[in-house]
């Protein structure tokens, strides 16, 4: 990822072709040493390419990883006559923590 954000940067500062310095370059100007291997591999694969195309290929990938969201179904919009959604209930009385008991048989955790 570092050598892509690199070789963006590349091309954000007005080098359009890149070159394998170039990247050495910007990696070690925050501390970072490049691997000459690497910086070719990543210019040969985005050569040619604008960053427009780059980021509407890379979004495409992020939609098979899986954030941990919410399921599509359950945060649209109801369907044609639907019912309303669940926010027009009032909120239920959240019951609070009953206190533990100190009877622990004659022991405890942290004994």
């Amino acid at each position: 990822m570092k050598y892509v954000s690199a070789y963006l940067l590349a091309v954000l500062g007005g080098t359009a072709n890149p070159k394998v310095d170039d990247i050495a370059n910007i990696l070690g100007s925050v501390g970072v040493d490049s691997d000459n291997e690497t910086a070719k591999l990543v210019i040969s694969k985005l050569q040619g390419k604008t960053i427009e195309e780059l980021i509407s290929e890379g979004a495409a990938g992020l939609v098979s990883v899986s954030g941990g969201g919410a399921p599509a179904a359950a945060s649209a919009a109801p369907a044609a006559g639907g019912a309303a959604p669940a926010a027009d209930k009032p909120a239920a009385k959240k019951e609070e923590p009953k206190e533990e008991s100190d009877d622990d048989m004659g022991f405890g955790l942290f004994d």
